[in-house]
C-alpha cells in the first residue's frame, strides 16, 4: 500500500488520466446512442475529448484547463450539445482551480460554476417550465458550489499547514540561535572562571616559590612550608580547573562525582588565610547576620574578593595591606575590598592597563551585572585601590 501511495503522489497526471478514461468511455456510449446533426456530432466528439483532457491535465495546468473547460461549455451552448458524462470534468476542474489554481482562476471557476446550470436550462425553456426551472437550477448549482467550497477548503488547509511548517522551521532556527548564544555565554563564563583560578592560584605559587628560593639555605623549615603551600595551592587549582573543563566534556558518565562544588562566601576564610600565607596582610570582617544566598551571588562575591586580593598582591607593593568587609543587609550584600598599595602603580588597575588587568575588572563587572548588582572600582584618595560591590540577596529575573 505504501508503494502504491508513493507512486500516486509521484505521478498525479497518470492517476488523473486513469480517471479520465471511464468518463470518456461513458461519453463514447452516449455519442454512439445519441442522434446528432453532422456538425453537432463532430462538436460533441471534440467536447468529450476536450473535457477528458481537462480531467487528465487538471493538476499539471489548472488555469489552462479551466479556460479549456469554459470554452467547451460555450461550444455546447452554441451548438446545442446536451449534457453528457464528460461534463463531470467541469466539476473536477472547478474543484482543482479552487484548490490549486491562481486567485483569479478560483474566482473565475466559482462564477462559471454558478452560471453554468442557469445558462444550460435557459436554452430549453420548454423542458423546465415555471417553478420547476428554478428548482432545477438550484439542484444543478449545488454540486458546482460544493466542488468549489471543497477545493477552497483544501487550499485553506494547505496554507495553514504551510504556515505551521514555516513557524516550526522558524522556531527551530530560533532554538538553534539560542543554543549557540547559550554555548557562547557558557564559554565566556568558563573563561572568567579560568582567569580567576589561574590568576589567583598561580600568583600564590609564584610568591611562595620566590620566598622558598630566598630562604632555602638560611631557613629550610620556612622553605619546606612554602613548598607545601605551593603543593596545596596547585592541587586546589587543578581541582577547580577540572571542574570547569569538565563542563566541556560530553558522553563521559560518572565524572561529575569528582568535580568540586562552586566556591561560596563560606570559603572566604580559607581564601584569606591562603593569601595571608603568601605574605599579604588582610583584615577580614563580617557584619550583619550571615544567611544563605543565591549560588550566583555566592560565587560572584568569592571571585571579586579573590580577584581584588590577587591584584593587590601583584601591584600593591611589598608593604601593602588589604581590608575585606562583608555586610549582610536586609535585601543586599555589601562587599568592600580596599588596599593601601603604592599610588604610583594605580594606573595598572584601570581597565585596559598595560598588564592586561583590565580583563579582571571587566570580568567583575560582568559577574555583578549577571546577578543584578552594582560595582564601583577605582583608586582611593591618598593611594591604594577600592572595589565596592552591592549584590542582591534574591536572584535577578
Amino acid at each position: 500500500m505504501q508503494r502504491l501511495y508513493d507512486f500516486l503522489r509521484r505521478h498525479p497526471t497518470g492517476v488523473d488520466t486513469f480517471w479520465a478514461l471511464p468518463v470518456v468511455g461513458l461519453s463514447g456510449l452516449w455519442l454512439a446512442e445519441g442522434t446528432f446533426e453532422a456538425n453537432s456530432r463532430f462538436v460533441a466528439v471534440l467536447t468529450v475529448f476536450a473535457l477528458g483532457t481537462v480531467i487528465a491535465l487538471r493538476r499539471r495546468a489548472p488555469e489552462k484547463m479551466l479556460l479549456l473547460a469554459a470554452a467547451t461549455g460555450v461550444a455546447q451552448l452554441i451548438f446545442g450539445i446536451e449534457e453528457n458524462p464528460s461534463n463531470f470534468g467541469m466539476l473536477v476542474i472547478i474543484y482543482t482551480a479552487a484548490a490549486n489554481g491562481a486567485g483569479w482562476a478560483s474566482r473565475f471557476a466559482l462564477v462559471g460554476g454558478l452560471l453554468a446550470p442557469t445558462l444550460s436550462l435557459t436554452r430549453s425553456p420548454d423542458d423546465f417550465p415555471g417553478a420547476s426551472r428554478i428548482v432545477g437550477i438550484v439542484f444543478l448549482t449545488v454540486p458546482f458550489a460544493l466542488a468549489w467550497v471543497l477545493g477552497d477548503s483544501i487550499r485553506t488547509r494547505r496554507a495553514y499547514y504551510a504556515q505551521l511548517e514555516e513557524r516550526a522551521a522558524r522556531l527551530e532556527k530560533e532554538r538553534e540561535a539560542q543554543s549557540k548564544m547559550a554555548v557562547a555565554a557558557e564559554r565566556a563564563r568558563i573563561a572568567r572562571e579560568l582567569h580567576d583560578v589561574v590568576a589567583h592560584n598561580v600568583s600564590v605559587m609564584v610568591v611562595q616559590a620566590d620566598g622558598a628560593a630566598y630562604v632555602l639555605d638560611a631557613a629550610p623549615d620556612q622553605a619546606k612550608q612554602a613548598l607545601a603551600t605551593i603543593s596545596g595551592t596547585g592541587r586546589q587549582a587543578l581541582a577547580e580547573m577540572r571542574r570547569l573543563l569538565g563542563v566541556l566534556r560530553t558522553g563521559e558518565p560518572g565524572e561529575g562525582r569528582d568535580y568540586v562544588p562552586q566556591p561560596d562566601v563560606g570559603q572566604l576564610d580559607d581564601l584569606i588565610e591562603q593569601v595571608r600565607g603568601a605574605g599579604l596582610a588582610v583584615d577580614f570582617t563580617v557584619e550583619g547576620s550571615p544567611r544563605p544566598l543565591p549560588s550566583g551571588v555566592e560565587l560572584t562575591a568569592y571571585r571579586i574578593v579573590q580577584e581584588a586580593l590577587t591584584n593587590t598582591r601583584k601591584h600593591g607593593g611589598p608593604e601593602a595591606g588589604a581590608t575585606v568587609r562583608l555586610t549582610y543587609g536586609d535585601a543586599e550584600l555589601d562587599l568592600l575590598v580596599e588596599d593601601d598599595g603604592r599610588g604610583a602603580q594605580q594606573e595598572l588597575y584601570t581597565e585596559g592597563g598595560a598588564d592586561g588587568l583590565g580583563h579582571g575588572l571587566i570580568g567583575m563587572r560582568e559577574r555583578v551585572g549577571m546577578v543584578g548588582g552594582r560595582l564601583d572600582a577605582g583608586p582611593r584618595p591618598g593611594g591604594g585601590f577600592r572595589i565596592s560591590a552591592v549584590l542582591p540577596m534574591k536572584p535577578a529575573h
